[in-house]
């Protein structure tokens, strides 16, 4: 009997505690660019619904996929000239979501330990502003990402048609 009852109070307990859990947030909206942690129970939705990776979108070619992501992180450290935001000495564990037509869906990062100090709410925000701007020379069926290191800077230049 005492075996019954304390398997019976460990089955309630375990309710308790599971019914005491949040359910996420539906009403969240994904922001467009934040911080790795952020976010979990909607950015898992955000994982599985961009499931392509830059490397099957390429056919494979590791060489397309790496020139595809090293030329995004030069136009970023442009662009970051362009509007005077000192991104030099930057390093950061970023995964980029792109839509089907190449534009930036989400950006998700989190500094290395060996990033320079700053404000990173000011990143999060030259972020978001090159995601409106950029436009991944590359299309999909569907939404597609690539997880990588992006360190600034970059020391590549690439030469653009004309």
């Amino acid at each position: 009997m005492f075996k019954n009852v304390s398997t019976l109070f460990c089955l309630l307990f375990a309710g308790f505690t599971l019914s005491a859990q949040p359910a996420p947030r539906q009403d969240i909206i994904l922001p467009k660019v934040f911080f790795t942690g952020e976010y979990e129970s909607i950015y898992e939705n955000l994982v599985l619904e961009c499931g392509d990776h830059l490397l099957s979108v390429c056919d494979g070619s590791m060489e397309d996929a790496y020139s595809l992501w090293i030329e995004m992180l030069a136009e970023m450290e442009e662009y970051a000239d362009a509007v005077e935001f000192d991104i030099k000495g930057v390093k950061i564990w970023m995964t980029a979501y792109w839509n089907t037509d190449g534009s930036i869906k989400h950006i998700v990062y989190y500094p290395k330990p060996s990033s320079k100090n700053m404000d990173f709410d000011k990143l999060s925000e030259f972020l978001n502003d090159f995601s409106k701007t950029y436009i991944l020379p590359k299309k999909n069926e569907n939404c597609f990402s690539h997880n990588g290191i992006a360190a600034f800077p970059t020391f590549a230049r690439f030469p653009r048609p004309e």
